[in-house]
């Protein structure tokens, strides 16, 4: 039997400037169901679930929800009271129980004034309530969910205010799931997980007994979690039963029948064309014109995709040297040692994952090592000649509605715009994107930007903390081969072990 139906999503329409994101787009998601919602960078999967949660109005069409359904959503911007300790915020996930604790005791003590047994009755009937449910064990819940999370060790009595936007969206995540609510709404959970965490939430996502909507980049997370999976392509969404690899199966299926039935359609109309040219003016222009009324009405398929896919290619600046970096009892941190001392020694040429938990100081220690933060004691040393090339996780500009172009011109004056326009449409940006203001663009697509800068910048270090957090698999792809290849040394931080393990030379887990 069928389940009631969670979220119905009818002929949505939503339209950016000149690009078309969706055009009659349905979805319908029943009770119990676990989708997972894929599509290329800059397909809309965003754009949909602040369609889905209310943040967006659609050009056309309607969303709807059953009456009293509660719908929880990660997000990971949204505004926390900064005074409130980790432990104070994750209690307000049963703010509804504690108000029903609060009008008890109220009861009690106007009973105590007025000695009106119904009091006493309606104190009765909220405690059952509370008995029934998980309130007496709140402590317990936040500590398991605190501890599952990698909460713990950030201490639950730290202001919300001393956190690290990485830890914050733990925090509100943690906070989300202990609600548990009808149906959840996650868009990429794992970005600041680790290994451990990410298999965590794993586990949880498939006892959860609710329903739930979830975009990732993980593929091995989101094969593990869903029994369906929604692909928006072309401005329309395919909706499929079965995990990640299922779906994908049947969607290749699906395309070589479409690109058959494409390329017999296109011979027909192209056979048609000519015969209405050959004879339009002739004895048979009768018969010709009644072809072309029949071609006008002819539904086109659309032509199958042609974006080009992503290519890096980071300029190699060769050194001689032996080593590529060596540390000497390295602290990093802020105002106290994240870490004991570090000793680390990398060849030259070698390809390394740097992984331990999320918090533990991974991308303090690439900041260090790049001079964006000082060392708190100890030193590092780069061979003379060293030129490192950076990506950083954050997705912040200076000038948000600078186009790509401009960003790129401004950073490489020397360029032509046909060479800044190349480099962008190598990282998959085709030129409409390239034109774009920067805060416009999909999570996937501002990382192209910043890789394309990448591709840039001459260098034989290259140092990149979480690349894939929002980009594609297809673009996932393109960056692991061109890392594989890169000539230079490697330091790569990604909480996607499928992502690295197949071309690092070596893993080092800090904070072991």
């Amino acid at each position: 039997m069928k389940g009631a139906v969670m979220l119905s999503l009818t002929t949505i329409t939503q339209q950016f400037g000149d690009k078309i994101l969706y055009e009659s787009l349905d979805l319908q998601i029943n009770k119990g169901e676990k989708v997972g919602l894929i599509g290329q960078n800059g397909a809309g999967k965003s754009t949909l679930i602040k369609i889905i949660t209310g943040e967006l109005i659609p050009d056309e069409g309607q969303v709807s929800m059953p009456k009293n359904c509660h719908l929880g959503y990660l997000d990971q911007y949204v505004e926390v009271d900064e005074q409130l300790t980790i432990f104070e915020f994750l209690k307000t996930a049963f703010k509804k129980e504690l108000a029903i604790e609060a009008e008890i005791t109220q009861c009690y003590t106007d009973y105590a004034e007025s000695m009106d047994d119904r009091l006493l009755e309606k104190a009765g009937r909220l405690q059952t309530q509370l008995d029934q449910g998980t309130f007496y064990q709140m402590d317990t819940l936040i500590q398991e969910m605190a501890s599952g999370l990698g909460l713990q060790v950030l201490g639950l009595d730290s202001p919300l205010g001393q956190l690290s936007g990485g830890q914050r969206s733990k925090v509100i995540l943690a906070k989300l799931l202990l609600e548990k609510p009808d149906m959840l709404v996650l868009d990429e959970p794992t970005n600041h997980l680790d290994d451990t965490h990410v298999q965590w939430l794993t586990n949880f996502l498939q006892e959860f007994t609710g329903t739930f909507l979830v975009i990732s980049h993980d593929r091995a997370f989101l094969d593990a979690i869903t029994t369906h999976i929604a692909d928006i392509e072309f401005g329309k969404l395919t909706k499929y039963t079965g995990n990640l690899t299922k779906a994908l199966k049947q969607k290749e299926a699906n395309r070589e029948t479409y690109l058959r039935q494409y390329e017999s359609q296109k011979k027909q109309i192209a056979k048609t064309e000519a015969y209405i040219r050959k004879y339009k003016a002739g004895s048979r222009s009768t018969m010709a014109k009644s072809r072309e009324k029949q071609l006008a009405k002819v539904e086109r398929l659309t032509p199958p995709s042609d974006a080009p896919k992503p290519q890096f290619h980071f300029p190699y600046q060769p050194i001689v040297s032996t080593l590529a970096l060596a540390t000497d009892q390295l602290v990093i941190g802020y105002e106290r040692p994240l870490l004991e001392p570090i000793q680390l020694t990398i060849r030259y040429g070698e390809t390394i994952a740097i992984r331990g938990f999320n918090g533990i100081g991974k991308s303090t220690l690439l900041k260090t090592l790049i001079g964006e933060i000082p060392a708190l004691a100890g030193t590092f040393q780069f061979p003379a000649n060293t030129k490192v090339n950076y990506f950083s996780q954050e997705l912040s500009w200076e000038s948000p509605l600078e186009t790509p172009l401009q960003y790129l011109g401004r950073a490489f004056p020397k360029a032509s715009v046909k060479e800044l326009r190349r480099h962008l449409s190598q990282a998959g940006l085709v030129n409409q994107l390239a034109q774009e203001p920067l805060q416009l663009l999909s999570g996937g697509e501002q990382t192209k930007v910043k890789l394309a800068e990448m591709t840039m910048i001459p260098g034989n270090f290259l140092i990149l903390d979480e690349p894939t957090n929002h980009i594609d698999h297809e673009t996932k792809e393109s960056l692991r081969e061109s890392l594989a290849n890169y000539p230079g040394t490697v330091i790569v931080v990604s909480h996607e072990q499928e992502f690295y393990e197949d071309f690092v030379e070596r893993i080092i887990d800090i904070g072991k």
